[in-house]
């Protein structure tokens, strides 16, 4: 099982060291299965308790990970851009509809906010010391939660969704916990809990969200914390249903102790209403997002949680970056007071361009999956060949491996660069590549 290289010791410590150093060596690869428990007490003449105590601290140090019955292996070295280089790069004369980024068009202006941020800068400079979150920002913020239905809690502010989580995920976790994420999912977030030495096991969902059948499996199977996306999942535009969320909440009731993280990327740019799940259990944290509605590069996003979550994750960033830009908090500040985001119209631009590229795939022969948001999931049966196919036809999209972990093939498109003469062309162009429609369920 080992190759050449022979665990060694006689207490727990030892025998740590030892395969820490295998690890380090190379000689134990990533991946690489261990003996079991009872076998290596054996090969080494000790207590199993002994073999235990020394997994089990190789495990807190994120050395090793366990799944169940398949035993103990080495962790697997995650590469933070391994997700990020699944890409199709568009030569010149292809249109990209890979990014995911939001239209342009539909962005506001950011002069008059950051022109109103720099203003009040000269007359009231920021400096150490000073509270970390705009008190206007925080007010602003805790009356659109409070109306969406959030748990009272104090608010935070993080660099984006992905800062936030991943502060939160290290507040509570310890390497080798697992963690429930949707799959197909958020590709960045797919990478980043491995990153944090965590174990992301595969949780199903449909249009209408997470499977709740699905989490009830994975939350007996001790996964400690599970993360949802509310609205405009990436890559398959799923929002949380009222129906589902009550399933969900029911689930989860459950099990108090679990960890929730909810992330509302999608907030201002869809029009389907808000179903949270907060509140049902001791830990939580809801996530909202400016980068979709107001621009990728204002890197603000607003979090709220209960209090022991909230503390944990202001405490930290206080020992790291501090605070976010309160000349960005104020530029939101006026960007959310003076309605620059037309949320109705928006959220309607995107909606027609995305139904009736999902209309024109149906007619077509073709499956795809896209409620809410920005994207367009088409399940196919030859990935890498669907990508090359559209490549040639002169349409770039996302492959989907960039957000599975166990889910079917398929490849996200982005319609924001979409025109209403583009559907046609590109709807053609997919039921060319993709083949005719399969009963081919994408969680």
């Amino acid at each position: 099982m080992l190759g050449e290289y022979r665990i060694v010791g006689r207490r727990a410590a030892e025998i740590a060291a030892s395969v820490e150093r295998g690890v380090g060596s190379g000689e134990l690869a990533p991946g690489q299965p261990l003996p079991p428990m009872r076998e290596l007490a054996v090969d080494l003449g000790v207590n199993p308790n002994t073999v235990a105590a020394a997994y089990r601290t190789l495990r807190e140090r994120g050395v090793i990970e366990t799944a169940g019955r398949k035993g103990s292996s080495v962790r697997r070295r995650p590469a933070s851009t391994v997700r990020g280089s699944i890409r199709v790069d568009a030569p010149p004369g292809v249109r990209d509809l890979s990014e995911g980024n939001p239209d342009p068009a539909l962005l506001p202006s950011l002069r008059d906010a950051l022109a109103a941020a720099a203003l009040r800068h000269e007359s009231a400079p920021g400096l150490y010391g000073q509270a970390p979150v705009e008190a206007e920002l925080a007010r602003l913020a805790r009356a659109g939660l409070d109306a969406d239905g959030l748990p009272a809690g104090p608010v935070a502010v993080t660099s984006g969704s992905l800062d936030a989580i991943e502060r939160v995920l290290a507040a509570h976790l310890r390497p080798g916990d697992a963690v429930a994420v949707e799959d197909p999912g958020w590709g960045s977030l797919l990478d980043l809990v491995p990153a944090l030495g965590l174990r992301p096991v595969p949780m199903g969902l449909d249009d209408e969200g997470p499977l709740s059948a699905e989490l009830a499996r994975l939350l007996k199977d001790g996964v400690r914390a599970v993360v949802v996306t509310d609205r405009a999942q990436n890559p398959t535009g799923a929002a949380v249903s009222a129906r589902r969320a009550a399933e969900l909440r029911t689930v989860l009731a459950a099990r108090p102790d679990v960890l929730l993280v909810e992330d509302d990327h999608g907030h201002a740019i869809v029009d389907l209403p808000l179903h949270p799940l907060a509140g049902v259990t001791d830990r939580w944290v809801f996530v909202r997002s400016t980068s979709k509605a107001y621009g990728p590069d204002l890197r603000v996003a607003v979090l709220t949680g209960d209090a022991l979550t909230v503390d944990r994750v202001t405490g930290r960033q206080r020992l790291g970056p501090g605070w976010v830009s309160r000349l960005l908090q104020q530029a939101v500040v006026e960007l959310w007071s003076s309605g620059a985001v037309d949320v109705p119209a928006v959220a309607a631009s995107y909606g027609r361009r995305r139904d009736a590229l999902v209309r024109a795939l149906a007619e077509r022969g073709v499956a795809a999956h896209g409620r809410s948001g920005m994207n367009v999931w088409v399940p196919v049966a030859d990935e890498t060949g669907a990508v090359a196919r559209l490549l040639h036809a002169g349409w770039a999209v996302a492959p989907g491996a960039r957000f599975r972990l166990s889910a079917p093939p398929g490849v996200r498109l982005t319609v924001s660069p979409l025109s209403d003469a583009d559907i046609g062309p590109l709807a053609d162009a997919v039921a060319a590549a993709s083949g005719p429609m399969q009963a081919r369920s994408y969680g």
